[in-house]
């Protein structure tokens, strides 16, 4: 079952055939379709699953925390092969240099014995790439990813080279384990739209993992979407409308986060060392036109927005000691703060 209409009609709203409405219940038909194709071999995890699917069609890179063992690399895998998109693995270890990654120039010698450069292509040149257990590469190695994350190029010697498109950057980490380990710079972990984090099974989840993973069968996935057709999603997803309230309700959002501001609520300057930047309210944009164009709906809705706060926020908020003492998590204050931020009032049109 292929998207053929997202496959042949660049951009969508050009398309006379067809309006805007018809095309956003297509792709949430399509959409479900990918999550029922990934759910052959992961079971549970929606809210995963939501948030790396709104973190694709938006162009964005995820950072996936979770202790071993809760499947985080065989989701990407999987879902690459439902996307038909190039996918490769780095695990990065202490020993990794930035060249792995990049790639590197190797000087080649003819026939006629001249020599002359060649760039190599690191496994960076992809549409998918895993980096498995980022934070335990020492922060020369990780900085190889930033370009790529920001300008979807890497720069090699004098010369720069173009990533495939599309191209998304997904990390894990294991929170746990802090010995050997390099956290990720504030920088870089601003370049991730969300940072998704992989809890435990339930009971009746975990009972049907054993049964299926104990047998010898093993599930097979279908293609639903090819590069190109994710390419003309975005387009789609980027054209659903944003209303400037909410805009006034993300700028008011995130500008609460920060410490020194004069419209933060006192327990913000209590319990957090520093708040969120601009770029976490382009995200939480980003999010909610992704969450209502895989609903099918024209235009972000406030609860888009707030379903979006905790994945954008949790890594762009810092708490300070006195939360720490309280035993309370960035989560906690950002549940909070959406508690408090009063959501703007829509004028009704006279009758």
């Amino acid at each position: 079952m292929a998207l053929t209409f997202i496959q042949e009609r660049i951009p969508f709203l050009s398309t006379k055939t067809r309006n805007l409405g018809e095309v956003l219940q297509e792709f949430r038909q399509h959409r479900r379709l990918m999550q029922a194709e990934l759910q052959k071999v992961i079971i549970g995890q929606d809210a995963v699953i939501e948030q790396i699917f709104a973190a694709i069609f938006t162009r964005g890179h995820c950072l996936l925390e979770g202790v071993p063992g809760l499947a985080k690399t065989l989701m990407v895998s999987t879902l690459s092969q439902i996307l038909d998109l190039e996918f490769k693995r780095i695990q990065f270890t202490p020993d990794l240099m930035p060249s792995d990654i990049t790639g590197t120039n190797v000087l080649e010698e003819d026939e006629q014995g001249r020599r002359s450069f060649r760039f190599v292509e690191g496994p960076i040149f992809t549409n998918i790439l895993l980096a498995d257990e980022i934070n335990r590469t020492p922060p020369k190695t990780q900085a190889s990813l930033l370009q790529a994350m920001q300008e979807r190029e890497v720069t090699v010697g004098q010369t720069t080279y173009t990533l495939p498109n599309p191209f998304f950057a997904i990390a894990t980490q294991n929170p746990i384990e802090q010995e050997g380990t390099y956290p990720l710079p504030e920088a870089q972990l601003d370049r991730f739209m969300f940072n998704i984090k992989v809890d435990y099974p339930t009971r009746d989840e975990e009972e049907k993992i054993l049964a299926a993973t104990t047998r010898h069968e093993q599930p097979e996935v279908s293609q639903v979407l090819s590069a190109k057709a994710i390419l003309n999603l975005q387009k789609l997803v980027s054209s659903v409308a944003v209303s400037e309230y909410i805009i006034k309700y993300v700028a008011a959002l995130v500008r609460a986060t920060r410490p020194k501001d004069e419209s933060a609520p006192p327990f913000i300057g209590e319990l957090v060392e520093w708040g969120a930047g601009p770029r976490a309210g382009q995200f939480l944009i980003h999010g909610g036109k992704a969450l209502a164009a895989m609903d099918g709906r024209f235009s972000v809705a406030i609860e888009d927005i707030q379903k979006v706060t905790i994945p954008v926020l949790r890594h762009r908020v810092s708490t300070n000691f006195q939360a720490q003492a309280e035993g309370l998590t960035t989560e906690d204050v950002i549940d909070r703060l959406v508690e408090e931020i009063p959501i703007p009032d829509i004028p009704k049109f006279a009758k």
